[in-house]
């Protein structure tokens, strides 16, 4: 057909030329080799490990024309596409993997063509093998059943393994993953496994053995690098027994017992033994070669040893009977044997509890009266106890111990072998109390130690007590406190104390008694312990509201303790408030309050708290109080002496008001004053100081301080101005010291002063006006003072007032007296600054008590 139809175009092309008058060539293909990666691909050859996308060869060819070709690249249909060309350059891609264990020959229809002419070759491209595949095992998985008596070196299987690459790739070589116990070896070329000299096999020890065949290629390149490709499959080996150890027993050691109720024919004991070659044991038979004394048979099968007599004919307590069991060979003939010890014992069945026994035969309680607080060790030798169990042996072992109050009783002996006399010891005395009850209960109890049925017995024990004097008695609390009010009468109720003695009778009977400092105004019931006021006691919270004293409980032999009482006396409001005076005089000035106190005498708050009120008061509406500190002080619409004339007709503005002061006790007490309050107002003030008074006038204690502190600056310059005087004097030797005694001056003699602005009160309205001193301290200087006589020293001038005490006695006061060198007398300054009037009534009666202690300072010193 492929002949037919080039044949057919050969004719059509034919014609197309003679019809044009002009000759028409096909393209066609360069044939450069299969060495070479261009042309027509024939013969070409290309690697399995060559990666998708690599471009692999040029088709190349050529029109006899020069006419433009386009290239074409076809497969077989139902054929996996593995080029692809671009029909301009020829390039030719790979576009799917190769391998060529799958395929290793590809056929391809490569083309070209002039638009007019195409010529297609039908080529093939041989696959090219890489080292990518690893070798397999064939006839896998690999079990092997060998006897355990195999001979070291003998051949025991043969591993195969493939690979399906080709030249070295696909060369396989057999080795052994490397263990240090493996018993096999392999041959490295032909993969027959063997069992390594000078190694055996023990189906007791190692019944299966997991061997790891390693397969490995001869390696070769894949993507440009050297690799080895290995595989690895693991031999199972399955060791099969054989017949090489002997039986041996199962459970040793064997113990047996023969009790008092056994039969001919009882078991006593089943022994097991087991063939060494468990893979495929032999059947054991048994038999008693030694020891049994013909009391005993064994089942040659099944190992049970039992009793051939009566327990009572058996001569021995314990017998040691050796038993061999054999192995049955495959001729019923005895191979390989074991041999044993089973011990037998003969012992007494426990079917008897532990039993208590009093004087008169079993018993189960045991009681006895006693005096409470025995010594400790001491043994209650009231209880007369034993206890016994029939059995032998360990049947009849078993332990004693008390049940009750922990620590108080103990028991001897704590362990018992078949009977024992029973004593118990008292361990604690002071749990044998009569006051924590008159009875004390315990539970005696025997328990078997080494008998799985624990039998035990138990029996009450119950002492009686009788009581002693062995308490004091005690108060409820170490102190009590109590509070009485003021004014009650005798025989008051202030407390109730009480002790409680818990011993019994005449001893628990308790008798109060009070003494300590305070307690004579108090008495006590000697019986109930009630505390009351005596008859004649009259308390008061104002003289004393704070007693203590002590109550004594006593019992009947004289034990006593003893409890501190603590008595509150309360205040009861039974004082009323009092002024100092029913009328008081007062001066205010407006816009500053004067203050009226009352004093209230009762000891506690709230009955000496004081409230004060306005009354009334002429004129009315005119005052406001504090109601808790009492200062008066003029509504806020009076600022000025204009309102206070618009508002009374009087002229000498004095106003009075009638005070109540009301304390807050229950029931509530007061008392009224009247205050005459004399109403004036500041006069301006001129000058330095008159302005700091007036900054200071609602401050009194700045005012006040501020003086104080000029008097003490003129005191100390004095003291300075004398001291250096002194030194002076005495450096020169014009001053002879001597003691002596000041004398009293005559009456008609000036005292010394301290120049202050002179106060006069002449009426309202100028009280607060300084005179001039000026001509007075003229009149003062105009004078002459008398000279004293020659032997007669001056008189030195007083110290300050501040360290003067009008009440204190006259002392001699040692002086130094001489004569003084003249250095001229300086006049007295005719003139002195006028000082402003000063307004401030705090400031006046400060000076006024200051020029009176001067006064009297210098009439103690003269």
């Amino acid at each position: 057909m492929k002949k037919e139809k080039k044949t057919h175009a050969l004719l059509f092309l034919l014609m197309l030329h003679f019809t044009s008058g002009q000759s028409d060539y096909a393209p066609y293909f360069y044939d450069n080799g299969p060495s070479s990666t261009n042309g027509n691909m024939a013969l070409f050859s290309i690697s399995e490990d060559t990666p998708v996308g690599t471009q692999i060869y040029v088709l190349n060819g050529t029109d006899p024309e020069e006419d433009p070709v386009r290239y074409g690249l076809a497969f077989e249909k139902g054929s996996t596409e593995y080029f692809r060309v671009d029909p301009k350059s020829g390039n030719v891609t790979l576009i799917q993997e190769l391998d060529r264990e799958k395929q290793d020959e590809i056929s391809v229809h490569v083309s070209i063509t002039d638009g007019r002419n195409k010529v297609v070759e039908t080529v093939r491209v041989f696959v090219t093998d890489t080292n990518d595949e690893p070798p397999e095992f064939l006839n896998l998985p690999f079990i092997i059943d060998i006897p355990e008596d195999t001979a070291p070196g003998s051949s025991i299987y043969r591993v195969q393994a493939v690979d399906k690459d080709m030249g070295s790739g696909g060369s396989v070589s057999y080795y052994l993953q490397t263990s240090p116990f493996t018993k096999f070896t392999i041959d490295g070329h032909s993969g027959i496994l063997r069992v390594k000299p000078g190694e055996t096999l023990d189906f007791e020890t190692t019944p299966t053995h997991f061997v790891t065949v390693v397969a490995k290629d001869g390696g070769g390149k894949y993507k440009g690098k050297h690799q080895v490709l290995t595989s690895t499959a693991t031999v199972t080996i399955n060791v099969i027994d054989s017949q090489d150890m002997p039986p041996y027993f199962v459970g040793t050691p064997y113990f047996g017992y023969i009790y008092e109720v056994s039969v001919p024919g009882s078991e006593i004991y089943t022994v097991y033994a087991k063939d060494g070659d468990q893979g495929n044991p032999n059947p054991i038979h048994y038999s008693i070669i030694n020891g049994s004394d013909g009391v005993f048979d064994i089942n040659s099968t099944s190992g049970c040893i039992t009793l051939t007599t009566f327990p009572s004919l058996l001569k021995n307590e314990l017998y040691e009977i050796k038993v061999k069991a054999s192995e049955i060979g495959p001729n019923n003939e005895l191979q390989d044997y074991d041999v044993t010890t089973v011990t037998v014992r003969v012992v007494d069945l426990n079917n008897h509890p532990p039993t208590f026994y009093g004087e008169n035969g079993p018993q189960n309680k045991f009681e006895v009266t006693m005096y409470e607080h025995p010594p400790a060790g001491e043994i209650l030798r009231g209880f007369k106890i034993t206890v016994n169990d029939s059995d032998q042996g360990a049947n009849a072992k078993f332990k004693l111990r008390l049940v009750g109050p922990s620590r108080v009783l103990r028991v001897v002996p704590q362990t018992v072998l078949n009977e024992a006399q029973v004593t118990i010891i008292v361990e604690d005395t002071s749990g044998i109390d009569y006051e924590k009850g008159p009875t004390l209960s315990f539970k005696l109890l025997a328990v078997e130690i080494d008998t799985p049925e624990r039998f035990s017995a138990t029996a009450d024990i119950v002492i009686n007590l009788l009581d002693t004097n062995d308490n004091i008695p005690k108060f409820t609390s170490e102190y009590y406190i109590a509070r009485v009010p003021e004014n009650s009468p005798g025989g008051s109720s202030v407390s109730s104390v009480t002790a409680n003695d818990p011993d019994s009778g005449s001893w628990g009977e308790v008798k109060y008694t009070i003494y300590g400092s305070g307690s004579d105004l108090f008495s006590i019931n000697a019986s109930s312990g009630l505390i009351t006021t005596q008859p004649w006691t009259s308390l008061d919270a104002e003289v004393r509201s704070k007693y203590n004293f002590y109550v004594k409980a006593e019992d009947s032999e004289g034990k006593y303790s003893l409890a501190e009482v603590f008595v509150t006396v309360t205040d009861m409001n039974d004082h009323a408030p009092e002024f100092d005076e029913v009328l008081v005089e007062k001066t205010m000035i407006i816009g500053t309050p004067v203050k009226i106190e009352a004093v209230d005498e009762d000891a506690e708050s709230p009955n000496n708290v004081i409230e004060y009120s306005i009354m009334t008061a002429d004129p009315d509406n005119a005052f406001d109080i504090n109601a808790d500190t009492g200062e008066i002080k003029l509504k806020p619409y009076i600022k000025s002496m204009e309102i206070v004339q618009n508002i009374t007709k009087q002229k000498d503005c004095k106003w009075s008001v009638v005070v109540e002061a009301r304390d807050r006790g229950s029931p509530s007490f007061s008392t009224t004053a009247v205050v005459n309050i004399d109403i004036t107002e500041a006069t301006p003030l001129k000058g330095p100081m008159a302005a700091f008074l007036m900054k200071s006038r609602d401050n009194p204690l700045k005012a006040l301080g501020m003086v104080t502190f000029i008097i003490s600056v003129l005191v100390g310059g004095t003291v300075l101005i004398s001291t250096a005087m002194y030194m002076r004097n005495s450096k020169s030797n014009r001053i002879m010291p001597a003691r002596r005694i000041i004398k009293r001056r005559p009456r008609d003699q000036q005292p010394w002063t301290f120049k202050i602005p002179v106060i006069k009160f002449t009426n309202p309205g100028e009280k607060f006006l300084i005179t001039n001193p000026e001509s007075s301290l003229q009149q003062e200087t105009g004078s002459p003072r008398l000279k004293p006589p020659p032997p007669i020293a001056p008189c030195l001038p007083p110290p300050p007032p501040s360290n003067v005490r009008p009440n204190e006695r006259l002392r001699a006061v040692p002086t130094i007296s001489g004569a003084l060198a003249s250095k001229g007398s300086k006049k007295a300054k005719s003139s002195r600054r006028k000082e402003g009037n000063i307004s401030s009534a705090l400031v006046s009666e400060l000076k006024m008590k200051l020029e009176q202690k001067i006064h009297e300072n210098n009439q103690g010193y003269y």
